[in-house]
């Protein structure tokens, strides 16, 4: 607990944080071209509890997928440790110093679920080691798409990363009186990238609707000015049909029969954007089978949207975990280094074998198949391609 004096003097450097980053974002250049590049390195970090059994299992497919490029030199796996919670902690960084070192050599990241130290856990309060490595690789657009074609159900989540409420979340503080204060942060930088990222991917994929999701008519200072700048990107593109929902009733409509249908792309803030993404996962049969990337403009990071499971570690269960959701960000992973007919072959792969063969299943325990059968399920899909 501090006094108002000290809390003046944090809000203050906060400010001076911001400033400095949005300079940054100001500094940077265009996004990498893979295409040009000698050779591409994905950068495999396996995280905590069941993360390094699924990141493993997504490894050894794309191994499969791209063998000749592998054997040929233009693609290099490095595996990465050190991202686990006890490593963290041994340290207290969100990220040690000779893990991120080691990430920023990579171009892209594959990277299983970490664990984030919560009131009540055994573990100190030390920073999400997403949110900071977010923060130091710039990732600023976190992508999550969502597909059941059955449902008409063709969504894709632009949720901005490095703002909002998550990106002060370790800069918190109680003053005297108990009164306790977290911070959210909105830029005209930080809100004009994404929203021009999710325009140019609409106009880019012949998606005709973009929605707009705030809660704009409350939180009417950062809110109203993602709202308002994502309204000007809008203007850029008369094609597109634009609309903005408030995230209350968004997350309504989402479970609106008729309605959801309609929606195709959505552009949000950070904690809009968790929750809600989290929502339309459940559509496709949950976390487990929803990736997602996250990019910038010189770093890349796909992973699962889900947690590390530790108690499925504890109960000896860990070889039993669902791959789905990182084999799909896998596909995300393919597709934006420039190999989109293998990233088409392991798409489909996984609908076959998620939704319309079936197989094989995935229950975490031993009443279904391993993490590894069902790799292998998937390898032996796409070659009967």
């Amino acid at each position: 607990m501090i006094n108002t004096n000290e809390a003046l003097q944090r809000f203050e450097k906060l400010i001076e944080l911001q400033r400095s980053r949005v300079q940054a974002m100001k500094a940077q250049g265009d996004f990498v071209d893979y295409s040009s590049l000698d050779k591409i390195i994905i950068g495999v970090c396996g995280g905590d509890g069941i993360g390094p059994v699924i990141t493993h299992e997504a490894e050894r497919v794309l191994r499969f997928l791209l063998s000749e490029q592998v054997a040929a030199g233009k693609i290099e796996f490095r595996r990465i440790d050190g991202l686990t919670i006890e490593n963290r902690v041994a340290c207290m960084k969100a990220i040690p110093d000779d893990v991120l070192a080691q990430l920023k050599e990579c171009h892209v990241i594959l990277k299983g679920p970490t664990t984030t130290p919560r009131a009540g856990d055994p573990w100190p309060n030390i920073e999400s080691a997403n949110v900071a490595m977010r923060k130091e690789l710039d990732l600023f657009a976190n992508v999550r798409p969502v597909k059941v074609p059955s449902l008409g159900i063709d969504w894709t989540f632009f949720r901005e990363n490095t703002e909002g409420a998550y990106t002060l979340g370790s800069f918190g503080f109680e003053v005297e009186d108990g009164i306790s204060l977290d911070f959210t942060v909105t830029t005209t930088e930080g809100t004009l990238r994404i929203a021009r990222m999710a325009y140019e991917y609409a106009h880019k994929n012949h998606k005709n609707h973009v929605s707009i999701v705030t809660k704009a008519n409350i939180v009417k200072a950062t809110d109203g000015k993602f709202l308002s700048l994502c309204q000007q990107v809008a203007a850029e593109y008369p094609e597109i049909t634009t609309d903005d929902w408030y995230i209350d009733i968004m997350t309504a409509k989402l479970v609106d029969e008729k309605r959801r249908r309609d929606f195709r792309v959505f552009v949000l803030p950070n904690l809009y954007g968790d929750i809600i993404t989290d929502e339309a996962a459940e559509f496709q049969g949950g976390v487990g089978t929803a990736g997602s990337a996250n990019l910038g403009k010189r770093y890349a990071m796909f992973e699962a949207i889900h947690g590390s499971a530790p108690r499925m570690v504890e109960e000896g269960r860990a070889n039993y975990a669902d791959p789905c959701s990182i084999l799909r960000a896998s596909v995300l992973l393919l597709s934006h280094i420039g190999y989109q007919e293998q990233a088409d072959k392991l798409e489909a792969a996984l609908d076959k074998c998620m939704f319309e063969e079936k197989a094989m299943t995935i229950t975490g325990r031993n009443t279904g198949c391993t993490t590894e059968d069902f790799g292998n399920y998937v390898m032996q899909t796409i070659e009967s391609l």
